[in-house]
């Protein structure tokens, strides 16, 4: 399996398992991921058309009042809403429950107040119900949960412009969402939704002017204006109609949006367009959603009850009270002391010193959410799905293509790159990523487990290294290597040692006659019929460059029989070639040899991250010079004098003294023919003739030794030492060398 199948299957195994979380973490999430986020960004700004009065015990005591807001008596409330209404509010909520009849006068102020202010939405209370389920024998059988809507007294009921429940969980449940339209009381509108269409009715006009164009059947249902839905209190009905339209034909708020967008580049008021933008996008939404919380208890721009009243008594002291014109106000229990507090609930805003939101907060919040068309929003589901999984397949094929260390900080740069991203989107746009999946659990486990992968993986990847190198060094030195592979650079040795070195003939043009496959072919079988008689005979192929090969035995101190080795290797070398070319009629590659002796340096020669094992030393350059000599000489094998130290058991012949190309000094060449027991009468006389023949050269009898080498060349035929010294017999008889010569032969070309 390549590295990017497994890269891959890693990153897959990643990103399923992370998909696997999402049923389960979705609770985690809201909890962590969606708290992190708030707190992160902290408090942030409140739109300025919504205002919440506070009943809290200050203004119990500024107004002499019982400290339970329920107990106050109603003509304050009645006080209150003729202010409100006064000063403009544009609609005014109450998220207290009058479901208890109090004094007469005092109910019917506030219910007059109400009526008149034409603007007034009351709360009603959510009641489950618990009803047995029994069979026609009596026995119980089960139980069936009911919610029940219990309305506000009728004298008000019949007065507020509108009625809707607000239901919110107690701790230790955390607040986050809020019903829109409640499912199980007849997917009613709750107050804050109530609150924003009443709102909304300034727009109505262009609301209905826009449904028309795109669905003109349900416009024409539609009430004719606001007056006729404020007189007749049609505005739950008006909710529930426009809910059950866009349910129905979601196609219909895409339509009006775009129909939107060119009305507010001709002529349509922005704020209008704003709301009229967020009404639809309301109703094409869920019918919950998440709150999007604008800070701490108090943020939302609040006033206390008995200010206002106060106000209404001391005009002068208006100015310094904020604006209720045009507004929503929301009016409610809330304190600003832990103590005090009767009506918080828990949120990610709540304080350490137990200090929560309070409902009448919250009913705003979502109000407010709804005008900036800012709720807290989280992926869709595919988006959602999709983002877990590529992060996670990112992270695992990431984390399995670098090593481990690097792994490890790139998971946590990407990881905080994501958060700020993630962050960032969150406080611009209200968009909710998951956190906890891609950071807490996807990041771990990328790394973890391409850890566990590649360290069971190392095992096998060592022995198929050890197996790959048994194809290039012995086993001994394989072994050694695998020992010090921590000092893979320092584990170099002197050694005393041969070096063979092979080059073929006509491989260039070979090159070009074959392709690059057959040459592949063609060479490997090659290299097979070289390589064996080197391992045969203890040797070590140490590096094969192109057509060459080079080949190395070597021990500590000199030895003969290593040297000898290395000799019948060159032989029978020779003879692989002879019999490789003879199966091959067609392509043909004579092969020339070098060998020379002395002391260099084996072992793993390189730096930084390249390393490889071979010989330095002057003796592979010459090895490498005394191959190449061999074309000059029209020699096939060339040996020094220090590879024929102390050996008797070859029948050679001596060419000379010769200063190689890059040299500085001398080397004694040799022919190395054959083993001694193989040679021939006829070669030992060629020796011996080419002995007097060098003999007479180096005397300057230059007649006499070319007298010599022709002889040689008449008793062997094409003998290229001796063509190779008549030539310069004949150089030298033309143009004598000078009187301090002494046969030495100079090479300046390799």
């Amino acid at each position: 399996m390549s590295n990017l199948c497994k890269a891959l299957l890693v990153g897959l195994l990643t990103g399923v398992l992370g998909l696997s979380l999402v049923p389960i973490a979705s609770q985690i999430e809201e909890d962590i991921g969606l708290d992190f986020l708030f707190k992160q960004r902290g408090a942030r700004d409140v739109p300025s058309d919504v205002i919440i009065v506070t009943m809290d015990r200050v203004s119990a005591r500024n107004l002499n009042l019982p400290p339970n807001p329920r107990k106050w008596p109603r003509s304050l409330h009645a006080r209150l809403v003729e202010t409100l209404a006064k000063q403009g509010a544009a609609v005014i909520a109450f998220d207290v429950f009058f479901d208890e009849a109090r004094s007469l006068d005092h109910d019917s102020l506030f219910a007059d107040a109400i009526k008149n202010a034409r603007n007034v939405v009351l709360c009603e209370c959510v009641e489950k119900e618990t009803i047995s389920l029994t069979d026609k024998k009596g026995a119980q059988t089960g139980h069936l949960h009911t919610v029940k809507l219990v309305p506000p007294i009728p004298l008000l009921a019949q007065s507020a412009i509108a009625l809707a429940p607000f239901v919110l969980p107690k701790v230790p449940v955390k607040v986050s969402q809020c019903w829109r339209f409640k499912q199980g009381a007849g997917d009613k509108p709750t107050l804050p939704m109530v609150v924003f269409q009443i709102f909304a009715l300034k727009a109505y006009d262009e609301f209905v002017h826009t449904l028309k164009k795109i669905a003109p059947y349900y416009a024409d249902k539609m009430p004719i204006d606001t007056d006729e839905i404020i007189n007749t209190k049609r505005v739950e009905q008006l909710a529930m109609i426009l809910r059950n339209i866009f349910d129905r034909e979601p196609l219909i708020a895409e339509k009006m949006l775009d129909e939107l967008e060119d009305a507010i580049s001709l002529s349509l008021d922005p704020k209008k367009y704003q709301v009229l933008k967020a009404l639809i996008r309301i109703y094409q939404g869920p019918r919950s959603c998440y709150l999007n919380f604008y800070g701490p208890p108090g943020t939302i721009a609040t006033i206390s009850y008995y200010q206002l009243l106060q106000d209404q008594e001391k005009p002068a002291l208006k100015q310094k009270q904020l604006d209720i014109n045009g507004k929503a106000v929301f009016i409610g229990v809330s304190e600003r002391l832990q103590l005090e507090q009767k009506d918080g609930f828990y949120t990610v805003f709540s304080q350490a010193t137990g200090l929560d939101i309070s409902g009448v907060e919250i009913a705003a919040t979502a109000f407010a959410n709804m005008l900036e068309d800012m709720s807290v929003e989280p992926l869709g589901l595919r988006t959602h799905l999709a983002t877990i999984f590529l992060w996670g397949a990112g992270l695992g094929i990431l984390c399995f293509f670098l090593p481990t260390l690097i792994a490890g900080a790139s998971i946590v740069g990407l990881s905080a790159v994501y958060l700020v991203v993630a962050q960032y989107q969150f406080n611009n746009t209200a968009s909710w990523y998951p956190l906890v999946i891609p950071l807490l659990f996807q990041g771990p486990l990328a790394f973890f487990l391409t850890l566990i992968w590649k360290y069971f993986n190392t095992h096998k990847e060592r022995e198929n290294i050890r197996k790959a190198f048994g194809y290039y060094l012995p086993d001994k030195v394989v072994d050694q290597v695998a020992r010090n592979i921590s000092h893979v650079g320092t584990s170099s040795q002197m050694v005393y040692g041969t070096c063979l070195c092979t080059d073929a003939e006509k491989y260039a043009t070979l090159s070009e006659t074959m392709n690059p496959k057959e040459l592949s072919s063609f060479m490997n079988r090659y290299y097979e019929a070289i390589f064996q008689p080197v391992i045969q005979h203890s040797g070590i192929v140490s590096d094969v460059v192109g057509d060459s090969m080079l080949s190395i035995w070597a021990t500590r101190d000199p030895d003969v029989a290593l040297r000898n080795q290395a000799c019948l290797a060159a032989l029978d070398i020779t003879t692989a070639i002879r019999r490789f070319n003879q199966a091959s009629a067609v392509f043909q590659l004579p092969t020339r040899i070098g060998l020379h002796s002395g002391r260099m340096v084996l072992g793993n020669i390189g730096t930084i991250d390249h390393y490889e094992y071979r010989a330095v030393g002057d003796v592979v350059n010459s090895a490498s010079r005394l191959e190449g000599l061999n074309k000059y000489l029209g020699t096939m094998i060339l040996v020094s004098k220090e590879v024929l130290h102390e050996l008797n058991g070859f029948l050679t012949r001596r060419l000379g003294e010769f200063l190689l190309a890059g040299k500085t000094r001398p080397i004694v060449v040799y022919e190395l023919i054959c083993r001694l027991e193989e040679s021939k009468k006829k070669q030992k006389a060629l020796c011996a003739i080419f002995d007097e023949a060098v003999s007479a050269y180096r005397n300057k009898s230059w007649d006499k030794a070319i007298e010599k080498f022709y002889e040689c060349m008449r008793i062997y035929g094409k003998d290229g030492p001796a063509a190779f010294y008549a030539k310069l017999c004949k150089k030298y008889k033309e143009k004598p060398p000078k009187e301090m010569w002494n046969g030495l032969i100079s090479l300046n070309k390799k």
